[in-house]
């Protein structure tokens, strides 16, 4: 079973840098390939771009929680409820949707 996981690509766990307007402020985030894959997956099916998607997600996590101690961190964990199944309902990613128009 190890083999699976240790066997893996290494072009799923190359680092990337992106920069991200969040808040009016370029910042610069760093995950790896495949998390930045399913971030892509995640906002596309919100019907939003990867960089908007992640600013409304830090926007509203702020708004919740006042602070983030580690936003990378809370990105990988938001892929890993998504491919837990934990995704908006039809009615919060039609909102979702008409905020970005």
């Amino acid at each position: 079973m190890c083999r699976v996981f240790a066997g893996q690509d290494p072009e799923g766990y190359r680092q990337i840098n992106r920069s991200i307007r969040i808040d009016g402020h370029s910042t610069s985030i760093q995950l790896e390939a495949t998390f930045w894959g399913l971030l892509d997956e995640i906002a596309e099916s919100q019907g939003l771009t990867t960089p908007k998607f992640i600013s409304k997600l830090y926007d509203e996590a702020i708004e919740i929680n006042g602070q983030i101690p580690n936003f990378a961190s809370m990105l990988r964990t938001t892929c890993a409820l998504y491919l837990r199944g934990h995704r908006p309902s039809v009615e919060e990613q039609a909102a979702m949707k008409r905020e970005a128009a």
